[in-house]
């Protein structure tokens, strides 16, 4: 009898820490990695800033990229010209790069919807008409 209840406490200890290793290869898959895949990120992003990239620090402040050394750099704010020295770190976005990204992602898309109107014309169907914001508006 005795010899059951031993087998039912080591088989039990064993659960506990597989259940344990499971919940923490969960946290890590759901938390820690994307955490680090975006400090990743962050990080080529500062190392990528160039003179005229426009960026927002983590203060807020927009500024226009005049000087750049190893560990800070130098923009400049306002119709005054102001010039602000900040750290790498401290920069948030790059604002120049965001935009180059819609652009392309605009164009892309654009790219894709007239190729679908290509191969539908190449099927014989009748293009799609576009409705405008009037239209929509009705609805």
């Amino acid at each position: 009898m005795n010899f059951l209840a031993a087998a039912n406490t080591s088989s039990g200890g064993w659960t506990m820490i597989i259940w344990m290793l499971v919940i923490f290869g969960v946290m890590y898959l759901l938390m820690i990695r994307p955490q680090k895949k975006q400090q990743k990120q962050e990080q080529q992003m500062r190392e990528n800033l160039q003179i005229g990239d426009e960026v927002t620090t983590i203060g807020g402040i927009i500024g226009t990229i005049v000087t750049v050394k190893d560990d800070s750099l130098i923009i400049e704010t306002g119709v005054d010209r102001n010039h602000i020295k900040v750290t790498r770190w401290a920069i948030s976005q790059n604002n120049t790069a965001n935009e180059k990204l819609a652009a392309e992602r605009a164009a892309a898309k654009e790219a894709a919807e007239k190729e679908k109107a290509a191969r539908r014309e190449a099927q014989g169907k009748p293009a799609k008409k576009k409705k405008s914001k009037k239209e929509e508006e009705k609805f």
